[in-house]
């Protein structure tokens, strides 16, 4: 990867971002990403991240903390909070805005445990496949303390397969619908595309009961996006 992501946080922060992330899928087309949303306040962000922040509790793992937004808010409230991504720019943002812990690492790389682990913008993302998704709940599991809980919201994308007349469309022999190839471009750069899931709640309590987790919606928003919490 060429860590264009980590390349646009950087060049905001030094102030040198004269251009947004442009970000596509195979199913929709070229779409903004203001490179300034990602450096946004608490009051700045969408209800179900500040449901998720005002949520969590002891210590804390940020999953995919960009920026370290939320890091940072949580850690100003007094929480312990360690954040992880595997963007290298990230990661060097977030230890230049004040995260205390922030490390470069995969999550299927981490070992402690933790009392509320967050998976925020899309947090089922990183699962990638339905394939790849029991794999990563059974590990999120094995690092939740006792009582422990995962913060994680996802988007049901059904939508975006409607046609004119309210019915959907759908390749049966492509797989599920929320698994997308995802495109991102930055100063006339492209990142090598990776895979991005998107996930129905349906779907999401079933992969959760098959590892032992339970799953439980907290809030919904009226854009179809959804928040859960999942727990032993």
């Amino acid at each position: 990867m060429k860590d264009l992501f980590g390349k646009a946080l950087l060049d905001f922060y030094n102030g040198n971002a004269s251009e947004d992330i442009i970000t596509s899928t195979n199913i929709s087309g070229e779409d903004i990403l203001p490179i300034d949303y990602l450096f946004r306040s608490y009051t700045e962000m969408p209800k179900l991240e500040k449901d998720a922040l005002e949520l969590a509790k002891g210590d804390i793992l940020d999953v995919g903390c960009g920026s370290g937004s939320h890091s940072l808010h949580l850690q100003q409230g007094g929480f312990n909070v360690k954040a992880i991504d595997v963007s290298k720019g990230a990661i060097e943002v977030c230890k230049k805005r004040g995260v205390l812990n922030a490390e470069l690492i995969s999550l299927l790389d981490e070992k402690e445990t933790f009392d509320t682990i967050l998976l925020l913008m899309n947090g089922t993302g990183i699962f990638q496949s339905l394939i790849a998704l029991p794999k990563y709940l059974a590990h999120l599991k094995s690092l939740l303390n006792d009582d422990g809980q995962i913060l994680i919201d996802s988007t049901d994308i059904k939508y975006m397969y409607e046609d004119e007349d309210g019915g959907f469309w759908q390749d049966l022999n492509s797989g599920y619908y929320g698994e997308l190839d995802y495109y991102l471009k930055y100063k006339n750069e492209e990142e090598l595309p990776m895979k991005w899931l998107y996930l129905d709640a349906s779907t999401l309590n079933t992969a959760c009961a098959s590892v032992g987790l339970r799953c439980e919606i907290v809030a919904k928003d009226e854009h179809f996006d959804y928040l859960a919490k999942l727990y032993i």
